[in-house]
């Protein structure tokens, strides 16, 4: 039987009503809510599973097969989710694949994981956005955050740009990087995991703006975004630049725009890097998943 906590204020709310309103109001709060489903309600269903989720880069082939989970994911499991043999757990391998089984047996380098099903595999939801941003030279944690926030809005793919005035990022910090995408994949129950490319100078970045159908670049006091959206077809992939702090010089920008970049603009005010980047990957996936007028 389930045991029900009621909130201070609820009950004084309660009190105040009558015997048959009181009963009412009960009835409702215990009432099953039913969410509505999307187009993407396949993807959905499997991403934001209720079952603890673990990153395993090799899933068993069939049903009843047995991999090992070890290092961070293991330290995971039994040290901070303090799981037992026999409990059910999920495994994914960041390329949509997915499987639910339980523990099998633990030891002091880690578990044994049993299949209870054959994988799933999930294909990727569109639109694909990839992210270039000159986030070389941010500190306290603010590349972290860059790289978090593009992982669960759902990029495809961040690359740091190299500019003349953000001209490196140290090796050391893409390890970094990397665990930060997997754990807010998991976070955010996320199948296929954000792609953390090398850094690219300016040059490396044209020939993909040509390439792309849909490439913009955020600039001050360009085109307001959405008053540029609203004149282009939208398409399943594209790519967004922000530039480092100080922006890009005038060559830099005119490189971009004259490869097929389109200007916009993000609002009066002087953004972080972070910050512009957050705010337009936002737009264009929002952009991009609503429904045609």
């Amino acid at each position: 039987m389930q045991t029900l906590v009621w909130r201070p204020c609820l009950v004084n709310l309660l009190a105040k009503l009558s015997p048959s309103s009181r009963q009412k109001a009960i009835t409702f709060s215990l009432r099953p809510r039913a969410f509505s489903s999307s187009s993407s309600s396949d993807y959905t269903s499997q991403s934001r599973g209720r079952l603890p989720r673990f990153y395993s880069e090799t899933l068993p082939a069939s049903r009843g097969g047995i991999v090992r989970v070890q290092g961070d994911e293991f330290w995971h499991m039994t040290k901070v989710l303090r799981l037992n043999i026999n409990d059910r757990i999920e495994l994914f391998d960041g390329k949509g694949g997915l499987v639910e089984g339980h523990i099998q047996n633990i030891d002091r380098t880690g578990v044994d994981f049993v299949a209870a099903e054959k994988a799933k595999l999930v294909s990727p939801l569109a639109p694909q956005w990839h992210v270039f941003a000159a986030f070389g030279t941010l500190k306290g944690g603010r590349a972290d955050w860059l790289v978090e926030k593009c992982t669960e809005l759902g990029a495809s793919s961040v690359t740091p740009l190299l500019t003349e005035r953000s001209p490196s990022i140290s090796d050391n910090r893409f390890d970094r990087l990397e665990r930060v995408i997997l754990a807010a994949s998991k976070q955010c129950q996320r199948l296929h995991e954000m792609t953390l490319n090398s850094p690219v100078k300016i040059g490396g970045v044209l020939p993909l703006v040509r390439q792309s159908k849909l490439s913009f670049v955020a600039v001050a006091e360009a085109t307001p975004v959405f008053g540029a959206l609203s004149t282009l077809r939208k398409e399943s992939t594209g790519l967004m630049i922000i530039g480092p702090e100080g922006d890009f010089t005038e060559t830099e920008l005119r490189m971009i725009v004259e490869a097929g970049a389109t200007a916009v603009g993000l609002g009066p005010h002087r953004l972080r890097v972070e910050t512009a980047t957050i705010a337009f990957l936002s737009t264009l996936m929002l952009w991009s998943t609503s429904p045609e007028n």
